[in-house]
């Protein structure tokens, strides 16, 4: 059993939105955050800091372009995103190399997110089987109950490996 916790994680936390990065912030007041509100900063907070996490909105801040630095630098990545939020979009971001992606909606679950991501990566295990667990339900609200079954294969390999 692993005795995992975010205390002392250094976080890089970006958006676009003031009001997102303080919640986030208060959300996660036991780690060491760090804001950015652009594509520019962040990339290059990306390039010259260390991070344990990285939490990245899509859209407004380039999200995808700073997830593939992220992914570079090996750092842990969660994407957040109230507008972009679709099936297309979460495929994309797995694709991309993120450990999860959470809706604006959800944020208050942030530190679970987070933890469930570092148990997971720990244990050698997918971080997307407990995201899937998580937002399934939440998924057939937004997106109908056949959200997933379009690309049957691609959500069982995404879920499951």
């Amino acid at each position: 059993m692993s005795n995992i916790t975010l205390d002392k994680k250094r976080v890089l936390i970006v958006d676009d939105e003031p009001d997102v990065l303080d919640s986030l912030e208060e959300l996660l007041n036991m780690c060491t955050t760090v804001r950015a509100q652009s594509f520019e900063e962040a990339s290059r907070l990306l390039e010259t800091e260390k991070f344990d996490i990285a939490i990245l909105d899509i859209m407004g801040v380039d999200g995808y372009q700073l997830l593939e630095i992220a992914t570079k630098k090996k750092v842990v990545t969660v994407m957040l995103t109230a507008h972009a939020l679709s099936p297309e979009n979460i495929k994309k971001s797995y694709l991309g190399g993120a450990c999860s992606y959470i809706p604006k909606e959800e944020m208050i679950n942030i530190e679970a997110f987070l933890l469930d991501v570092l148990k997971a990566k720990d244990e050698g295990k997918n971080p997307w089987t407990s995201w899937y667990t998580r937002l399934s339900s939440f998924c057939e609200d937004k997106f109908g109950p056949e959200w997933d079954k379009d690309e049957k294969k691609f959500w069982e390999k995404m879920i499951y490996y």
